[in-house]
């Protein structure tokens, strides 16, 4: 893996690292962190994640929408609802691996 990685570390275009950069951006924020782990316990409406975190609609849509173009969440759409899970298990992997070292180191 490592070897893997070097060898494209040279073959990295710009746009691929502008995209991997606003990944790493996006899960630097503590409300996309908490909003991330809320829906990888479950799948979550906004006023859902909302109310479990305490913040405002707004807030959540925002960043429900930054998360969405980075295609770190999807959503599926009930009614006039739209409910929001992980799209990317390889970044929740990450995620939960930072956490858990955190946690435990």
């Amino acid at each position: 893996m490592k070897d893997e990685i070097d060898n494209r570390q040279n073959e990295l275009d710009e746009e691929t690292l502008y995209l991997v950069s606003q990944t790493f951006k996006a899960l630097s924020d503590p409300t996309r962190i908490r909003i991330l782990v809320l829906l990888s316990q479950k799948e979550c409406s906004v006023n859902e994640i909302a109310h479990t975190l305490s913040l405002s609609q707004s807030s959540v849509s925002h960043q429900l929408r930054l998360l969405k173009n980075l295609r770190l969440v999807k959503f599926r759409r009930e009614g006039t609802s739209l409910y929001y899970s992980p799209d990317d298990e390889h970044v929740m992997s990450i995620l939960k691996q930072t956490i858990h070292h955190v946690l435990h180191d």
